[in-house]
């Protein structure tokens, strides 16, 4: 099975995030600035948001898919305010025409003194367990 992992990280939450992810599946961890080139069969994708929303960058990245290069995609993703990035990525894939897995993951991020520490050890090692299931 081939597996890409692609994020966007402002303040770095989601790149500590995408690490645990390469650690699990051994696939690398890239940045959105990096196209899938080739196909996959499961797209782990995530992202934080700011202002309610995800970064633009991100939502570049999504319309660039397609599902001939993309089989799946698994969100994950962290926010402290809002409850979930996740909603926004999955209704941009689905656009798209991708399929997005219903299984997905989001933690708590920080912004400044709010959830502080976040995604901390914990965060991290619920999201070690998720990706073990979704393989």
């Amino acid at each position: 099975m081939k597996i890409a992992i692609r994020y966007f990280s402002k303040f770095g939450h989601s790149a500590k995030m995408a690490d645990v992810v390469a650690e699990v599946t051994g696939a690398s961890a890239k940045t959105v600035e990096f196209p899938i080139t080739e196909e996959v069969d499961v797209l782990y994708l995530g992202s934080g948001v700011m202002l309610g929303k995800i970064n633009g960058k991100m939502v570049d990245f999504i319309k660039s898919l397609t599902p001939g290069k993309v089989r799946k995609v698994i969100c994950f993703g962290s926010c402290a305010i809002i409850k979930s990035p996740v909603p926004q990525m999955q209704k941009l894939l689905e656009a798209q025409g991708i399929a997005v897995d219903e299984r997905s993951f989001t933690c708590r991020g920080s912004m400044g003194p709010l959830h502080a520490g976040h995604p901390n050890k914990k965060d991290l090692d619920n999201l070690r367990q998720f990706v073990e299931s979704t393989l």
